[in-house]
């Protein structure tokens, strides 16, 4: 078989092909190869020039005569093409084939020059200088791996074992090559890939097998697409089953939190209740009332600071679905958290400024590890862009007034922060929620709910299941909050929220309250009617950039009085709340935020002497937050957190108190 070797100016490639069939057969051995006896041993071997150079380039010159300089950046590296590689596979052992090329023209085929016409050439007889095989490139005294053919040689060295040094052990490859230089080299090079393939293909599929296989997908061509049918169609029937073949599924999650909470105040504290130990010895049922002969606010004094506390707090998650979209969500609490910051609140504000949002009871005896239902709900979609939750007990902070910097796992943490404190007359309540994205920029989102909450006892309060109110008659809320991002970065909420509120024991406020922070009579000391609150509400965080966000909100609510005593006029209380924080997220370790914010929790605007508790003296109180959340790993956090508050219970003249908490997260 004849070898023609081609030089392409294709990256600087040099391919092999073989000539067409009416070429004459030669014979080569590479043992006998060497630069003195090309002649002799080569009879017939063809160097093809490179074809011209496109668009005016400098016409290359024929092999003859020709060199190669080593330092340019553009010298040609020889390598075998993948196809030329795929034929010797399957070619017998002792011969390298490669894809025949035709000839482009008779003027290409007559600027072949055989190698007996070389053999004349004096420009070789300076080149027979003998050169010694080396086995790694470190041999090559001249050679370093600064060199921009390093790697080349490094491969032809120690991978193909087909170059060769001086004797002086160097490699000279500044030095011009000549066209009898490169075919041995070149041919050394494809003798030993050729015994490399010839070693690594034995027992593989040789051609005779091919042909076979063709011939059996041809005979049985009918069969093999009958049989891409049948499997197309299998396919079809398992994509339609694992779309809508779903088994009930129920997924068990968690979280559980450590609580050591410390809290002192830098003086005596002025607290608007009549009983510092509160009804059955609970801080959560402080009782407010009148001084009858000043008709003020009846006021006691918190003498001493608490002792640090170490709490619990657990909720587990039961979810079921029942076809794969929907979701039946169980949530169980148990815990015996109740914060130190607790003893210097006034009646009605048990659980805001100061407390932790995590170091909570979740039954309704403050301290007991009781197990209670805190939500029930099954959510599922009515179209693609709409969901809709029903349950008798729906978590209202789910759904609405959500902020990415004071989630209660991660941001913000206390009452006070990590949601509107003027909002949410209810906690939890039965009804139900929809929620549409209107669209990439937009969301919607609407509930009715009706008081169902797990913190109050079912005599006086949980409305919603009670006989004599009722889902519509007792304590019930109407929300809508508009979503909308303008860009990726930045979300804002618009929220309106409609409320009736039950009255307790003749008063409004407390726990079902809001936006009353406190408790109102009417102003003497008497009971009033059922109360209605209007109460609108801004949200907002900001990604100003990777290591920085800003969040915020802004609540206005207006809650309408109706005395029991005709001779009492209506009235109504006025008051805001602002939040105004920064967000460091990532900071010290990617997940982690930390988050310092500023919060005035309830200023009254009017109607202060409506409140027996709250009203203090007329001061605002305001807090210092600071919180850093810090994931140890995925599933363990620990959170430690400072806050300062001013003025607190609205008496200007009350000391600072500050609270301390280290948190210890876990979620499984």
């Amino acid at each position: 078989m004849s070898l023609q070797v081609r030089a392409s100016e294709v990256q600087g490639t040099v391919a092999l092909s073989t000539v067409p069939q009416e070429a004459e057969e030669i014979e080569a051995s590479a043992a006998a190869l060497r630069l003195g006896d090309v002649t002799s041993e080569l009879k017939d071997i063809t160097l093809q020039p490179l074809r011209e150079q496109e668009k005016g380039e400098q016409e290359s010159s024929s092999f003859a005569g020709e060199r190669f300089s080593s330092n340019s950046p553009t010298a040609p590296i020889a390598e075998l093409t993948s196809e030329q590689v795929q034929d010797t596979v399957a070619a017998p052992p002792t011969t390298v084939e490669a894809e025949a090329i035709e000839p482009a023209n008779a003027q290409m085929l007559e600027s072949v020059i055989s190698v007996t016409e070389l053999s004349s050439d004096p420009a070789i007889s300076d080149r027979n200088d003998p050169m010694s095989q080396v086995t790694n490139v470190s041999q090559l005294s001249d050679v370093s791996p600064g060199d921009w053919a390093y790697e080349a040689l490094r491969s032809l060295v120690e991978r193909y074992g087909c170059i060769a040094g001086y004797p002086d052990g160097t490699f000279r490859g500044n030095r011009a090559t000549t066209r009898y230089e490169f075919a041995a080299g070149l041919n050394a090079c494809l003798q030993q890939v050729e015994r490399l393939i010839a070693a690594s293909t034995e027992g593989f599929v040789t051609r005779e097998d091919l042909e076979t296989l063709q011939r059996l997908v041809t005979e049985f061509q009918t069969e093999l697409a009958t049989l891409g049918t049948r499997v197309d169609t299998l396919e079809g029937r398992v994509a339609f089953l694992e779309d809508h073949q779903f088994s009930t599924t129920t997924k068990l999650s968690g979280l559980a939190w450590f609580n050591l909470t410390g809290a002192f105040a830098d003086d005596d504290v002025l607290v608007e209740t009549t009983d510092l130990n509160g009804l059955f010895g609970d801080l959560a049922l402080r009782q407010a009332g009148r001084d009858p002969i000043t008709n003020q606010p009846i006021t006691q004094t918190v003498e001493d600071d608490p002792e640090i506390t170490f709490s619990n707090l657990v909720w587990l998650n039961f979810e079921t679905s029942f076809t794969g979209r929907d979701s039946l969500v169980t949530q169980l609490a148990v815990g015996n958290g109740n914060s130190p910051a607790n003893v210097f609140a006034s009646a009605g504000l048990y659980n805001t400024f100061g407390t932790p949002f995590l170091d909570q009871t979740a039954g309704t005896i403050t301290g007991d590890n009781d197990v209670i239902l805190r939500e029930l709900f099954y959510t599922f979609p009515v179209t693609d862009s709409i969901q809709a939750v029903v349950g008798p007990r729906i978590n209202w902070y789910r759904y609405f007034d959500n902020n990415a910097y004071t989630f209660f796992l991660t941001g913000g943490s206390t009452f006070n922060s990590n949601g509107s404190t003027l909002l949410n007359t209810i906690d939890r309540g039965s009804g139900a929620v929809v929620l549409w994205n209107v669209s990439d920029q937009f969301r919607l989102r609407v509930a009715y709910l009706g008081e169902s909450d797990e913190f109050l006892p079912g005599g006086l309060f949980n409305s919603a299941s009670n006989p004599d109110q009722g889902l519509f008659g007792g304590t019930n809320t109407i929300t809508a909050e508009l979503g909308f991002s303008p860009t990726q970065n930045i979300n804002l909420r618009f929220i309106y929220n409609r409320s009736n509120i039950q009255q307790i024991g003749g008063l409004i406020g407390g726990a079902i309250g809001e936006p009353i922070y406190g408790l109102a009579d009417d102003g003497f000391g008497g009971s009033l009617n059922n109360a209605t609150a209007d109460t609108f509400g801004f949200n907002f965080d900001w990604r100003v950039a990777d290591f920085l966000g800003l969040f915020g909100r802004y609540t206005y609510g207006s809650t309408n009085l109706n005395p029991v005593n005709p001779a009492r006029p209506d009235g109504e209380i006025n008051a805001q709340a602002i939040q105004l924080g920064v967000a460091f997220p990532d900071l010290g370790k990617e997940g982690a935020l930390a988050t310092v914010s500023y919060v005035i929790p309830f200023s009254v605007l009017d109607g202060r002497d409506f409140l027996v508790s709250g009203g203090g003296d007329g001061g605002v109180q305001y807090e210092f937050e600071a919180t850093y959340f810090y994931p140890l790993t995925n599933n363990v956090a620990i959170v430690p957190a400072f806050y300062l508050i001013g003025n607190p219970n609205n008496f200007s003249d009350n000391p600072n108190i500050y609270v301390g908490n280290l948190r210890a997260q876990f979620s499984f």
